[in-house]
């Protein structure tokens, strides 16, 4: 005996069959919409107040897909929703005489285009009432049970396109990343700024600590990866001759997965000549509030049970002085060792042996992002942790470079760049050092051509990476960067029983890190 979910599908299939048996194409190339369902509400509500005359009502169409419906004898109503929101329809057999037929062939779910008049029913709502119908497309598969309400989280990742039909309430936060999008590229374009493109598939993988895909391109016979970053090749660029460049484009590290990772996002990466981390905190504070006030209407924003007020100016804090004072230590004064050892004691999870820098960004990490909830600047970070930085004059072992946090989680990192080639070669070899002696295949790797670039001579620069992934959670108010991302990173169903790796993601100390 079939299930009930082969029922539903064998139903469905023998009314599309029986569709195309009375000589309608359930699948049609096309149907012209004269409104969206707002815009007819809108207009038929104009027409009310007397601002448009009565026939802008009449003879109009409308399209969606059917989310209800209620059949009485003679006469059906029909819920019809799209992307503005949603209109009923009222089909009646003496206004449709044989095309009253199709309803035995309608489900819901399915698409459908009515022309008709816009009227108002006795229980005051806004309805078409259809003098034709068009089937737009037949759906062979039944909604969820009970999608209106469609809960299970799995699910909504997996299938997006379910979670956008049963949870309309998530539209606004998709259609919210794109004013974000939109807005810092209008931001960066009045200040000047180029946006270019650069490669996705690299022969090394730098600019940021993190462990690349790899992939093998067949005609070159040659391993190439899936970049970390776009900073190497945006500094390419100044040194080329451009003074101010940006990229908005996907990253991808092979790393965890966990609320604040996923191993693709979208990265902002911008660059100017002439500039430090200075010039960038003051950019991205104006920045970041003014996005936020375009997109939202305020720079003040609720996530979870905080408030967070993104109106500058920032809280700025010193890297050292604020783990000192979180946590007692001071990296100045304490050996690798001794680092080690006080992580331990403070329930800090390190490696069995981890590299100085390692072991400083998972102290902060532990002991001091949790406590920057209100928008905040962390300074100067030790040398170790930022090879392609400056150093700061008057601070020796450090460099100049900031972490934005807000909601305790990293948004913004930036550099005065490093442009000295001989100092940059020596930090690359530093690191080759470290990736050799502490097996650590996260650590940056050495662009040989980015060096000979830069032997041509690069320009004082300020650089900047922001986690769009990451900002349009705050600014939404959403806690898990599933939430913001159309299609998240899952599990193959295969796979879907196996142990997450939600607790491997670390966060990357390289520019602009996600």
């Amino acid at each position: 005996m079939p299930d009930r979910e082969e029922t539903l599908l064998a139903n469905r299939a023998a009314k599309l069959d029986r569709l195309r048996n009375n000589g309608i194409d359930p699948y049609p190339p096309r149907f012209t919409r004269t409104f969206d369902t707002a815009g007819a509400v809108k207009t038929f509500e104009a027409v009310e107040r007397g601002e448009q005359p009565q026939d802008t009502a009449e003879n109009v169409s409308v399209a969606g897909r059917i989310v209800s419906m209620r059949v009485m004898g003679k006469a059906a109503f029909l819920d019809l929703q799209d992307a503005s929101g949603g209109l009923q329809a009222l089909l009646r057999q003496n206004n449709l005489n044989e095309g009253f037929e199709i309803l035995k062939d309608l489900d819901i779910g399915d698409h459908l285009g009515v022309t008709g008049n816009l009227i108002r029913t006795r229980t005051g709502e806004v309805t078409i009432d259809a003098l034709q119908v068009t089937v737009t497309a037949k759906g062979l598969r039944p909604l969820p049970e009970k999608f209106h309400g469609l809960r299970d989280t799995e699910t909504r990742y997996r299938q997006r396109y379910l979670d956008l039909i049963a949870n309309r309430d998530i539209m606004p936060v998709f259609e919210l990343r794109s004013k974000v999008v939109s807005g810092i590229r209008r931001f960066l374009d009045n200040r000047g700024f180029l946006e270019v493109d650069t490669p996705i598939l690299v022969p090394v993988a730098g600019g940021a600590h993190a462990r690349p895909f790899i992939t093998h391109h067949n005609a070159l016979d040659e391993q190439l990866y899936l970049r970390i970053a776009t900073e190497l090749y945006l500094k390419r660029l100044i040194i080329g001759g451009f003074d101010k460049v940006y990229e908005l484009g996907r990253v991808f590290r092979n790393e965890g997965i966990d609320q604040d990772h996923n191993p693709e996002f979208t990265l902002l990466e911008c660059y100017e000549a002439y500039a430090d981390y200075n010039d960038v905190m003051s950019m991205v504070e104006e920045m970041v509030s003014q996005v936020a006030i375009e997109a939202l209407g305020s720079p003040i924003v609720t996530v979870g049970k905080q408030v967070v007020d993104f109106t500058p100016p920032w809280q700025r804090v010193q890297l050292r002085e604020e783990l000192n004072r979180r946590s007692g230590i001071d990296i100045d004064s304490s050996s690798d060792e001794e680092l080690q050892r006080r992580a331990a004691a403070l329930g800090v999870d390190t490696g069995i042996r981890e590299s100085r820098g390692r072991l400083i960004d998972k102290l902060l990490s532990a002991l001091v992002e949790p406590h920057l909830v209100q928008p905040t600047f962390v300074l100067d970070y030790p040398e170790e942790m930022s090879p392609l930085a400056k150093a700061k004059p008057g601070a020796p072992g450090y460099v100049e470079r900031f972490e934005a946090f807000a909601y305790s989680m990293e948004i913004a990192n930036s550099y005065t760049e490093l442009n000295d080639p001989q100092v940059q070669r020596k930090r690359f070899e530093v690191q080759e050092e470290i990736r050799r002696i502490y097996q650590d295949e996260e650590v940056d790797r050495q662009d040989d051509d980015f060096l000979t670039a830069m032997e041509y001579g690069m320009p004082p620069t300020g650089g900047l990476g922001i986690g769009i992934d990451r900002l349009v959670m705050l600014l939404s108010g959403q806690t898990s960067i599933r939430d913001v991302v159309l299609f998240p990173q899952m599990r193959s169903i295969a796979n879907a029983d196996l142990p997450n790796p939600d607790d491997d993601a670390e966060d990357d100390v390289g520019e602009g890190t996600e």
